[in-house]
């Protein structure tokens, strides 16, 4: 447990650190910050995403433990959501964003790498399919429902000219028919992908880490709240739900695993990018990604 702590979760996770603590000591500022991660975000991200989907092979995968995952989802961000309208008294957007961050997980940019260092690549294969799931499905969903929702005065044709222009949408898309087509990545593109999306996660990380240096980081009821539910409820819910099917030991592992990572960042930037606040977003961003330290150590 402390090997894999320092050796391969703590060097994913010094990414966000180092620009958290570089953030509080004033060298990065944070509109530096959002710099970097709108070039990570509009660059560097659809670079990973679009050969990630595109070389994927979805005949690999178990459907059956997908499908039980996404209606863990669904059940952990119905609570969520009931709980952040309802007894936390958040407006509708917020609330939709704080249930986003307890079902979606830090998969790509921190479990993704975790997972390679620790299981190598064919083992990994689990992490994998969640990944291709929520690239493919759970993040689009987001990306065009808060969109939406943040934009209800815009008409139809303004709303889809603005989601259709979103360069990860893009890339899904472009990798879901590449792969359908079984069309070959020429070799020169794949690489320059590689070499591009190689840096989405690091700088993402670090990006993160500055912008949330200078948000309130003391947790109130509705941040242990909705990081409770991210930690414990949706992790435990993969869980028992995984034990309804007949499921090789390494995906129950490694779905569970996955499930105990931290809330994702993109909750946090669709924040941004909408304006919508983020005084409980970002904490539970910082608290789920340090308590999951413990808990990734101990479940890998």
């Amino acid at each position: 447990m402390l090997y894999i702590l320092t050796h391969d979760i703590l060097p994913v996770f010094s990414m966000l650190a180092l620009g958290f603590v570089l953030g509080r000591a004033g060298k990065i500022s944070r509109d530096e910050a959002a710099a970097v991660n709108r070039v990570a975000f509009l660059v560097l991200q659809p670079a990973l995403i679009l050969p990630l989907i595109a070389g994927v092979d979805f005949a690999a995968f178990r459907l059956d433990a997908l499908a039980l995952y996404a209606l863990c989802q669904v059940g952990t961000f119905g609570l969520a959501l009931l709980a952040a309208r309802r007894v936390f008294r958040r407006e509708p957007v917020e609330a939709w964003l704080l249930a986003m961050a307890t079902v979606f997980v830090n998969s790509l940019l921190y479990i993704y790498p975790i997972s390679f260092l620790i299981y190598g690549e064919a083992a990994a294969l689990p992490i994998t399919a969640i990944v291709a799931w929520d690239a493919s499905a759970t993040f689009a969903f987001f990306i065009v429902t808060t969109d939406l929702m943040a934009n209800r005065t815009a008409n139809a044709a303004q709303s889809l000219k603005r989601v259709g222009s979103n360069p990860v949408l893009i890339a899904i898309a472009l990798g879901l028919i590449v792969n359908a087509a079984g069309i070959a990545v020429p070799e020169p593109l794949l690489t320059a992908m590689d070499f591009a999306g190689a840096g989405a996660a690091p700088l993402t990380l670090f990006a993160l880490g500055v912008i949330l240096s200078g948000q309130r980081i003391v947790p109130d009821g509705t941040v242990v709240g909705i990081s409770a539910i991210k930690l414990l409820v949706f992790p435990a819910l993969i869980w028992a739900a995984l034990q309804l099917a007949p499921l090789p030991a390494d995906w129950r592992q490694l779905f569970v695993l996955n499930a105990a990572g931290p809330s994702g960042a993109m909750a946090f930037a669709l924040a941004m990018l909408h304006g919508v606040r983020t005084d409980a977003i970002a904490p539970v961003v910082i608290w789920t990604s340090v308590l999951s330290l413990i808990s990734l150590a101990a479940l890998a």
